[in-house]
């Protein structure tokens, strides 16, 4: 099997599935679900602004829409909690607790390099706007 032909859906996939599990984070920091007990307090520092980040871009990112601005802002979230909330306690990310967040960061940054994939409504956009040539 050619490579090429499957790195297209791979990455569609790839990027549906985090921005899917992203906006679960932030679904259960706005609204307590998710397997969350109760919400952030609205307005809370970082936790309700950090909740209302992973829900939104989590859920561009699953659609495909507006998917590189998305992700880079979902990726500076996730490096900015693992460097300010669990790289003080401790080194090493198995150690602080921040194994999550630095996936989180390094799975977006590459969402944002390498965009969308075909499966999804930034490429519809692109496909549409090709296809009307100005007269």
């Amino acid at each position: 099997m050619n490579a090429q032909r499957i790195t297209g859906p791979f990455l569609s996939v790839f990027r549906i599935v985090i921005g899917l599990l992203f906006s679960f984070h932030g679904l259960g920091a706005i609204f307590g679900i998710m397997g969350r007990t109760e919400p952030v307090p609205f307005g809370e520092w970082p936790g309700w602004w950090a909740g209302l980040i992973e829900m939104v871009c989590g859920a561009l990112v699953l659609l495909g829409a507006a998917t590189r601005p998305a992700a880079i802002l979902a990726s500076g979230a996730m490096a900015y909690a693992y460097f300010v909330v669990h790289q003080p306690q401790a080194l090493f990310p198995t150690q602080n607790g921040g194994v999550e967040a630095a996936l989180y960061a390094w799975a977006f940054l590459a969402v944002a390099v390498l965009g969308a994939g075909p499966w999804s409504i930034d490429a519809l956009w692109h496909r549409r706007s090709a296809e009307v040539v100005p007269a």
